[in-house]
């Protein structure tokens, strides 16, 4: 029988409430749900290559230890130094190789980390199937554990002429904010609104330009910060429609919350979002691409038939969504098998 011990290597500061993401998000909710389930999870932040790799060598032959794709992209020279001494599994929440400009040193760091991993965790099906059309690794080591959602009470019909935008997720060129705020110029003022909820901290030169593009909107704009817990949830009852025009996205945590509060959304047509918003209440368009962007929101905000129509999806949608103990039983599953 496995010892249901595990260490898990994450990035420093994931319960900082000013750091929140949702890998960070998604790592606090598998630990807390693993120790519920059962097993010791020691957590252990890194702060960078080397605190990672000198836990790796402190622990003991055959222990189980997960670490997060992003600790393990910093520490791949340590991650491989520990391969079949210890139980390694990596939990990926995104593919480095498929982020635009990726560098030769960040995909070379990323096959190693993959190759020395007994299995390897993704988030999205979509991740599966990139990590094996690229050769990082095989089929039979992966394991996929969406991530859950966290379902609100039974919405309310509300104002049918809501046109409350909202974008949910760390101010990042991979995010694009940018794209969205080109796409909002081309829209006439319409009565709209737009609040932009992340933190500006990781990407700090780009979070500051999405600042300055913003001031040109007289107020209709605003960027929040980091929102969490009732402050987070209020923005998800207050606004009418999420946007999600990423550039590179796994799953898209925030459009599952949007849908487990249901609001529809307006996303980029990228990565794993499309799984994410399957069963309906959902418009894509092509990444990258402000004109189709506003096209698609000028369409909500003119059209009652169409936000009627994706409101009553949204809200059908929310019975089948993924559930948090799920996403914890499948990285448990993972754990055992590694």
């Amino acid at each position: 029988m496995i010892d249901r011990a595990v260490t898990f290597l994450v990035p420093e500061g994931i319960d900082d409430p000013a750091r929140v993401s949702g890998g960070n998000l998604y790592d606090r909710r598998i630990r807390d749900g693993l120790g519920g389930q059962g097993w010791r999870v020691s957590t252990v932040e890194a702060p960078d290559a080397a605190g990672a790799t000198s836990t790796l060598r402190g622990l003991p032959g055959g222990a189980t230890v997960l670490v997060d794709g992003l600790v393990g992209l910093w520490a791949a020279e340590g991650i491989a130094a520990a391969a079949g001494r210890l139980r390694i599994v990596v939990l990926a929440h995104m593919v480095a190789a498929a982020f635009p400009g990726a560098t030769d040193a960040t995909m070379a760091a990323e096959r190693r980390m993959f190759a020395a991993a007994d299995r390897v965790v993704v988030t999205s099906s979509w991740t599966a199937k990139e990590l094996s059309r690229r050769g990082l690794v095989t089929s039979e080591r992966i394991a996929v554990a969406v991530p859950g959602v966290d379902v609100a009470e039974a919405p309310g019909e509300g104002p049918k002429n809501r046109l409350d935008l909202l974008c949910v997720g760390v101010v990042a060129p991979h995010k694009g904010q940018d794209v969205l705020l080109d796409a909002l110029a081309r829209i006439p003022e319409q009565g709209w609104t737009c609040r932009i909820v992340g933190s500006s901290r990781p990407f700090g030169d780009f979070a500051s330009s999405v600042a300055r593009d913003a001031q040109r909107f007289s107020g209709r704009v605003r960027m929040t910060g980091v929102l969490h817990g009732p402050e987070l949830a209020a923005e998800y009852r207050r606004g009418a429609l999420l946007v999600a025009p990423s550039r590179v996205e796994s799953s898209g945590m925030a459009i599952a919350e949007a849908r487990g509060h249901g609001v529809p959304v307006v996303a980029a047509a990228v990565g794993g979002i499309p799984d994410t918003v399957a069963g309906g209440g959902a418009v894509l368009v092509p990444p990258g691409d402000p004109e189709a962007l506003a096209v698609a929101l000028g369409a909500w905000m003119t059209d009652p038939a169409l936000r009627t129509r994706l409101r009553t999806e949204v809200r059908a949608a929310r019975v089948g969504l993924p559930t948090w103990a799920g996403s914890v039983s499948a990285v448990a599953r993972a754990l055992e098998a590694s």
